[in-house]
Parts: C-alpha cells; structure tokens; sequence
C-alpha cells in the first residue's frame, strides 16, 4: 500500500538532508520530484496541482528557508497537506436517530460490492450493532445466493424475501419491515451494479433513496483500477449523492492514486479499505495514519488496536513471563505463531511498522505465508516431549518429523537452527542488552523458513 510513493517521497527528503541549506532552487527542484511521485502514483492531476501550490507556498516562507532544520519543516507540511487532502479526521459512519439505520451500498459490477457488504456487516457486528443484510440485484445470476453463503460464513443475518417481493424496491422495503420487527439496527442493501453506468441503473437507486431515506450511501470502488475509480465515484455522486467511500483491494495497489484523490475530486470521505479477502480485511480509514504511512512513518496505532482485538491477553502476560525467564518452547514458538496470523497478512503487518532506522531493512523483507504453514506443520508433527526440550531432537526424530509434516529434514533442521538463534536473542533481549541486539539484527540474514521470510538488505 503506497509502496512506490512512499519511497519516492523518503528519497526526496533524502536528498533535502544532504542539503547544507535550503535554496528556492533546491525546493525547486524537491517539488518537481515530489510531483513525479504523486503522478506516477497515479494521484489526479488536479488533485496534484493543488498540493504542490500548498506545499510551496508554505515550504518558500522565511521561517523555513532559515530554520534550523529546513528538511524535517519540508516532510512535516508534506504531511499536513497529505493528511487535509485525505480528509483530515476519520469520517465515522452515521445512524438514524431511530433505527433500523439503512446504508445503500452502491458502485459498478466487479468493485467487490457485495463482498463488501459482508465485510462491513461483521465489522458492524463486532462494534455492537445488529445488521440486516439484503441482496437486491434481481439480475445478475447467483447474485443473491453470493451474498446468502456470505452471511452464512460471518455468521450474520439476511432477509431473502417473502412471496410477492422480487423486485429491488420491494424487497428493500420488506427488509427493512423484518428490520424493525426483530430489532435488527442497520439494513444493508446490496444493490445492483453494471459494467459502466446507465440509466436504468440511476433510476433504480433514485426510487429506492428517495423509498428508504438512507442515512449511508456508501460507494464501493476497486483502488486497483485507480483514476477509474475516481471518476466512478465523482459520477455516482452527480447523479445519487454518495456519503462516502469504501476503497477495495488497497493491499494490492502500490500506488494509492484513488486514495489520494477521492475525497478531493468527490468531496466525499473515504470511511472504509480492503486489506484482503478475508471478511475481517476491512479497517476504518485514518487519514493522519495513513499520511505516516506514505511518509515512512508507519501506523503503530493500528496495529495496537489489531493485536488488542484478535490477541488473548492473558496468553501475551504469560509469554511474556516465559521470554523473560528463558523458558520459551517450540510449542510457545508455534502458538505465537497462531497468534500473530491472527492479525492479518503478515504483509500489511509490516507495512505498518516505520521504516527508520534498523526498521528500514522491512521493506525489502519477502513475506511467504505457506512457510508459516510449513513451520506450524512442522511443530504440530513433534511429540509433546520434543516441543518441551528440542535438544532430544536426533536424526531419526528429525527424519519423522519432516514425514509427518511432509516436508524435508533440511527444513526442520532451519527450524530448529532459527529457533535456538530466536532463544538466544530473546535471552539477551531480557538480559538488558536490546542495544546491541539490535545492531545484530540489522546485520542478520533470516533464513526462508522464519516468520517473516528472509530479509534481504
């Protein structure tokens, strides 16, 4: 997610610091490259202009050409202008004073709409709402039955409809009655989407806002198909009045141009992205965390919140006993493991970890999630005695447990080689000797079959 702005951006101010004072020539040419990057990273033009005429009017001013630290002054009103065109605060969703709360979700066929739909009815689940789902794309084939085995699988409600109802408005409606009888407090309406946008398809969501009176219509758009998607979104809103945005797939777009230019090119926030497939891969949208993010920043906050949803506290206290003790075990090593998968794509993790310092080598770590798989595989084929103490791990137990694991004696004899090393840093690391461990750390070369894939710097 924003990989290749980020870096672009990091190398400016780079470049900025070698500086030994700052010129209107050398901001110069710093806003030309800062303008290379946003456009590659496929920001909207006019979205670009804008920021750069912020940037320089700011960044020319007396007080920064002579600051102390005229490059730390650059970076920080880069952040500023990123974070107000991102929409400077969390856009938080919105609910009808009584409810059921309806939310039209809305965009063009492919978007991931209706997979959108599910994610965001398990994250409304989660925040102690009670969601109603309901399908009214009368006209795709299995269009319906796609969002069926999707509330199926999150375990949510949906409203299928009763004899008579088989049109979009009708079921909505009906929805919305089973809503207020069994106090449920928010309907989604999955509704139709097209290729490209018509008509027929306006008139549709006209009746059924103008039916409903939702207090959400929130488009759905796919990030990978960037000023698309833009445009898309500008167009919905002309002609229905979207509140806001859900941007889909951003774990796989590196440039983050649709992003960076919805909110500014709409007016509209962006309130939701997909991180992944999985129905738990939907996050608010920060705009100040995601400006630290492009930035090289990181998003920490994030990932505090992540790891105190998904990780069992009580287990964290006493792994954390066990560190410091030095009593931590391969069985201790794969329930970590367990715990961390947790979270997410080991990936997106990461990605919102800072690069600074020794941190900087994380970009460039290669993550393989099937050698996680292979090491749990690995673990789980020990006896209990093995995982407790894995000096009695001879030859012919090692040539056991890669046949039960299914894989090769050369990757469990990495396994237990990167877990003694992992031993042997987590002793030091409680002995008060983080400094130096962590100069080690910087230097060293992890082997594929590590947590984290190897890291090449």
């Amino acid at each position: 997610m924003f990989d290749n702005l980020s870096e672009k951006l990091q190398r400016v101010f780079k470049n900025l610091r070698g500086e030994g004072k700052l010129t209107a020539e050398n901001m110069e040419s710093a806003l030309r490259e800062i303008r290379m990057a946003l456009l590659e990273a496929d920001v909207n033009f006019r979205v670009v202009k804008q920021l750069i005429e912020n940037i320089k009017q700011k960044a020319m001013g007396e007080e920064v050409l002579t600051a102390l630290s005229p490059s730390q002054q650059v970076i920080k009103i880069v952040h500023e202008e990123l974070i107000k065109i991102l929409g400077s605060h969390e856009s938080k969703l919105r609910f009808a004073n009584e409810p059921p709360s309806v939310f039209l979700i809305v965009g063009l066929q492919g978007s991931g709409k209706t997979t959108s739909t599910g994610k965001l009815a398990r994250w409304l689940s989660k925040n102690g709402h009670r969601p109603l789902l309901v399908s009214v794309d009368v006209y795709r084939p299995a269009a319906r039955e796609q969002l069926k085995v999707i509330a199926r699988d999150i375990s949510q409600t949906i409203y299928e409809g009763v004899d008579g109802e088989s049109k979009p408005l009708e079921l909505a409606v009906g929805a919305r009655r089973e809503a207020t009888q069994s106090g449920r407090d928010v309907v989604l309406v999955d509704t139709a989407g097209r290729l490209h946008i018509d008509d027929d398809l306006m008139v549709e969501l006209q009746q059924l806002k103008t039916e409903l009176n939702p207090v959400e219509i929130l488009f759905v758009a796919d990030a990978m198909t960037g000023q698309d998607a833009v445009k898309s979104a500008d167009e919905f809103h002309k002609r229905l009045g979207i509140t806001g945005v859900i941007l889909t797939k951003m774990d796989g777009d590196a440039r983050g141009g649709a992003a960076l230019s919805i909110r500014s090119v709409t007016g509209q926030p962006l309130k939701f992205v997909g991180v992944g497939e999985k129905f738990d891969a939907l996050e608010p949208f920060h705009p100040d965390r995601v400006a630290n993010r492009i930035l090289g920043m990181g998003d920490i906050l994030s990932l505090i919140e992540k790891a105190s949803e998904e990780i069992d506290q009580k287990q964290a206290v006493e792994m954390q006993r066990k560190l410091i003790e030095n009593d931590f075990t391969l069985e201790d090593f794969r329930d970590q493991l367990r715990q961390v998968r947790k979270l997410g794509p080991l990936g997106n993790l990461l990605d919102m970890m800072p690069k600074v310092g020794m941190l900087k080598q994380l970009k460039d770590v290669k993550v393989d999630e099937d050698e996680i798989t292979h090491v749990v595989a690995i673990i789980d084929s020990m006896t209990p005695h093995e995982r407790a103490n894995h000096m009695i791990i001879n030859g012919s137990r090692r040539r056991r447990i890669a046949k039960g694991s299914g894989t090769s004696v050369q990757e469990v004899n990495q396994l237990l080689k990167q877990y003694a090393q992992a031993r042997k840093m987590m002793k030091s690391l409680s002995g008060g000797m983080s400094g130096m461990m962590g100069r080690k750390l910087g230097k060293m070369k992890l082997p594929p079959g590590f947590p984290f894939g190897e890291m090449r710097g």
